[in-house]
């Protein structure tokens, strides 16, 4: 059996990452960026909060939260929640556990990307598949939050990150899953019931398409994710997920 490359591994999910950088930086809304263009998985440090020095009687400026516009492509945590994570690993578990439902995982290190971003893979166990969790921080407050994750084995390409999105919503990629299922749920922000289920089929042993669309129950105008997750042969335990942010189109 020939070994697979990692760097080849690591492609789609540099990819999906580029993808939801790309989503964050076409909004306005999101203030100026400082990213310093260094390739994601570099090894570069963050910058520390600037601390005015004109003049030996100044004080450090009060970071500033970030605002529900900054905060509209971040998935986790939710934006109306006390929920803040100073450290981009923390912010990578809290969700795998909390939001995508993995049991116990291996976290690994964060891997920095440009001055404000980076991922953090994790599995379901320490040989297992890793799910890589896009992490950045938001406003000037250096808090840290979950911008989506994605697989090698699950590859979507609609919805697209920051996707508005209305009932029933297109579910296109590729997906290599036991039995060839993959799990689909469709959240709103601030609720843990999804407002829609469902499964697309991809293929076992090797990535194969999926074209499907699945309804859901109309939330309220504003964010949400959509969910995608293989589950263990073994236990039925959560084994690799993609989520992508998305917004929920305006009720006619």
């Amino acid at each position: 059996m020939t070994r697979e490359d990692p760097a080849t591994r690591r492609l789609p999910a540099r990819v999906a990452l580029l993808g939801v950088l790309a989503a964050v930086a076409s909004l306005s809304a999101c203030g100026p960026s400082d990213d310093d263009g260094d390739a994601a998985g570099t090894s570069t440090t963050t910058d520390a909060p600037h601390v005015s020095m004109a003049s030996t009687t100044s004080q450090p400026s009060t970071p500033t939260p970030p605002t529900p516009d900054e905060l509209s492509p971040a998935v986790w945590p939710w934006a109306d929640s006390s929920q803040r994570f100073e450290d981009p690993v923390a912010a990578a578990y809290d969700f795998a556990v909390d939001f995508v439902g993995f049991t116990n995982p291996t976290v690994g290190e964060f891997m920095q990307g440009d001055s404000r971003s980076g991922e953090v893979e994790v599995r379901p166990r320490p040989t297992g598949p890793a799910t890589t969790v896009f992490v950045r921080q938001l406003g000037s407050d250096g808090s840290w939050w979950v911008l989506g994750c994605a697989t090698a084995n699950i590859e979507v390409s609609e919805p697209s990150a920051l996707a508005v999105i209305a009932t029933p919503v297109a579910l296109r990629g590729r997906a290599n899953a036991f039995e060839g299922n993959v799990n689909v749920e469709i959240r709103a922000d601030g609720t843990e019931e999804p407002v829609g289920k469902g499964f697309v089929t991809g293929r076992m042993g090797e990535m194969g398409p999926f074209d499907s669309t699945l309804a859901f129950s109309s939330p309220a105008p504003g964010g949400g994710a959509v969910v995608f997750r293989t589950l263990s042969a073994e236990d039925g335990s959560v084994w690799e997920a993609a989520v992508v942010r998305v917004r929920f189109a305006s009720g006619d």
